[in-house]
């Protein structure tokens, strides 16, 4: 009986051996057609995670709209001091570059012939005046004559014509005489503008004609661009809308300025109208002949559907955003409008549904469909608060 269960239980022993080897084997094999059937280096996708500053929704915006303009800059004021004599320069006062004020010489005329020419007119002025008293006293005493019946009416009459003649006379050499007084006043060139000299036009000793150019004379405290505008544009300006000007040779500095007149015709040959842009210049920085280069700040339209600029994308011509809906990264064609710089948004003309995530931050290496999220405001402050754990569950932004 010993020996008989001895036995059995080795025969026991020995199937429960064989069974525990087939099934080593069948379990080798189901792990080996496991590893075949998964691909090499296969790995479940990481779930992009972003934070609130990251996203953006569409938001109804007025935008700001600007007109370029372009011109050249002029003083506002200026004027060309001209010769009111004719003559010989004999001093000239001032040089290009100089300032000047009102009133103040310029240049002066050889004055020798108005000289002569104001004492010729004075002496005759005063026979004339010798010869209207000698006439004045005739004709008194012909009245005297007439009225006692000594002289015929004849003879009154022709002493009346005579004063008549005489006062005519004065009255015509009183204005030569105006006129030589006037002359030798203009002989000394004086300028009605305060500004600074602009061009001399005349040099000491030389002879010029009436109403010859002798100075120009600037006024640089207000100066103003001729800008051309399209007539479709003209509508939306008006007088006093504001201007931002950037100016050759001044870098990044800005000048402000105002749409002062708008010409009420087109240019000759064009369909573009003027409009005069004034720019104050107390410091006098500004000179005539600089090129400006701005825009007018036009009205703001109706509110239209906007997003920050830095969610527009652009690839082969086409615009795009990021968008996150139902857990994952989409990349939705759109067709966007008019764009307002100076607030960072841009017209989006493409409907989106309301409340979307769209990705407002720049991220490289994105792809259509990729899982992702955007982290809670409480999830926030946690990835503040240990900034290396944040750094390793979410993307990395250039």
């Amino acid at each position: 009986m010993a020996s008989w269960s001895k036995g059995r239980i080795v025969g026991i022993i020995v199937s429960l051996a064989v069974v525990a080897a087939l099934a080593i084997g069948v379990g080798l094999r189901v792990t080996k057609r496991a590893a075949a059937e998964t691909p090499a280096g296969a790995a479940q996708p990481v779930t992009l995670e972003f934070g609130q500053a990251d996203v953006a929704t569409v938001e109804a915006k007025a935008l700001s709209r600007w007109l370029p303009v372009s011109g050249t800059l002029q003083p506002v004021n200026q004027a060309t001091v001209k010769a009111k004599v004719s003559g010989e320069i004999r001093q000239v006062m001032v040089r290009e570059g100089e300032a000047v004020k009102v009133g103040q010489v310029l240049a002066r005329f050889d004055t020798s012939d108005l000289d002569a020419k104001l004492n010729d007119r004075v002496g005759a002025l005063e026979s004339s005046r010798a010869q209207l008293a000698l006439a004045e006293k005739t004709r008194a005493q012909n009245l005297l004559l007439l009225k006692q019946n000594f002289i015929s009416q004849t003879a009154f009459d022709s002493a009346e014509s005579n004063l008549s003649v005489n006062r005519g006379t004065l009255k015509s050499i009183e204005a030569q005489a105006q006129l030589a007084r006037n002359a030798l006043r203009d002989a000394v060139v004086v300028t009605t503008l305060a500004g600074t000299v602009a061009k001399r036009h005349v040099q000491p000793g030389e002879k010029v004609n009436f109403d010859s150019p002798l100075f120009t004379v600037v006024d640089l405290g207000r100066m103003e661009v001729q800008a051309m505008v399209p007539t479709n544009d003209i509508p939306e300006i008006v007088i006093g809308m504001p201007v931002e000007l950037s100016i050759e040779g001044f870098g990044e500095r800005r000048f402000k300025g105002e749409v002062e007149r708008i010409n009420p015709m087109t240019e000759a040959g064009t369909r573009a109208i003027l409009v005069f842009v004034q720019i104050p210049n107390p410091d006098a920085v500004l000179r005539g002949g600089m090129f400006a280069t701005g825009r007018i700040r036009l009205a703001e339209g109706s509110p239209v559907p906007t997003l920050p600029d830095t969610a527009i994308r652009s690839e082969a011509g086409q615009n795009f955003v990021w968008a996150i809906e139902n857990g994952k990264l989409l990349k939705r064609i759109v067709v966007i409008g008019k764009r307002d710089e100076a607030a960072g948004r841009t017209e989006l003309k493409t409907a989106l549904p309301s409340g979307m995530l769209i990705l407002a931050s720049r991220f490289d290496n994105l792809k259509d469909g990729a899982p992702a999220m955007v982290r809670a405001p409480g999830r926030e402050k946690e990835k503040a608060e240990k900034p290396e754990k944040a750094a390793a569950a979410g993307p990395v932004a250039n």
